[in-house]
């Protein structure tokens, strides 16, 4: 009778742990938001050049990987950076401009559309708070509804970011302050915070700079890095082991071979 009750109290405790990751693992998942109402614009011309750099650091959206399929969040979405590298799904609604055989086109948030900016862009105070806004690349409004339109009612929600590969790690600053931009990220594409650990240390939280950089103030110079960062959107945290080797230096870009789901 001792060992059928040992044995029930072990398959309990393994019934429940195996319920633990399987809860973990779908909550880490991210699923696509419900579809909301909202309006998006253009900036830039058909060559996507103005889209470059942008506010959240990713550089040369090109060589990247981003391509012309981005926007610019007003700062209601923006969340003061933390919704870099997020994924929508955006399709024009009930407008005469809208492309009539296009469901909707997905793009990927590397830039910030500040209150009341006007030049070169149709946005006007639309991306004014409490606005949710949507200044898109011209080639990325383009496949969704004509450009002459200049604005458009749209239905938007976030959606999984699918990426190629692992994380990406860009290197700026020095010796003793390693700044950070993370790329390509999975998921729901987002992160919210970031530790490096060096062969000779342990783990140092970085603190949030602007847009997807985090930053560091150690010496870590001469030593292999890893990283642990967290979703802001799921909180699944992810450890990228021995990221740069201990050789890394500034401005090189490192990769990863893990990323989120």
């Amino acid at each position: 009778m001792a060992s059928f009750l040992r044995s029930w109290s072990f398959s309990l405790l393994l019934l429940s742990w195996m319920l633990a990751i399987i809860s973990r693992t779908t909550l880490a998942v991210y699923r696509p938001s419900p579809w909301q109402l909202a309006h998006a614009t253009f900036y830039g011309d058909e060559t996507a050049s103005e889209t470059m750099g942008g506010a959240c650091g990713y550089g040369n959206l090109f060589l990247n990987g981003y391509g012309t399929d981005t926007v610019a969040l007003s700062s209601t979405l923006f969340n003061n950076g933390y919704s870099c590298g997020a994924c929508f799904q955006i399709k024009c609604y009930q407008s005469p401009w809208c492309f009539k055989n296009v469901q909707f086109t997905t793009v990927t948030a590397t830039n910030l559309c500040p209150p009341n900016w006007s030049q070169d862009s149709n946005a006007g105070g639309w991306c004014n708070p409490p606005r949710a806004h949507f200044d898109m690349a011209k080639p990325a409004f383009m496949k969704i509804a004509q450009w002459k339109a200049g604005i458009v009612p749209i239905m938007y929600r976030r959606v999984p970011c699918i990426r190629a590969g692992g994380l990406r790690f860009s290197f700026q600053g020095n010796g003793y302050w390693l700044l950070v931009y993370v790329m390509n990220v999975g998921g729901a594409g987002d992160i919210q915070n970031m530790w490096v650990k060096g062969t000779r240390s342990g783990w140092i939280k970085m603190s949030h700079n602007w847009g997807a950089s985090y930053q560091a103030f150690a010496t870590l110079k001469g030593q292999a890095l890893s990283f642990r960062v967290t979703s802001y959107t799921t909180k699944q945290t992810i450890i990228a082991w021995n990221v740069a080797p201990s050789n890394w230096n500034v401005g090189l870009t490192y990769k990863s071979n893990t990323n989120f789901h």
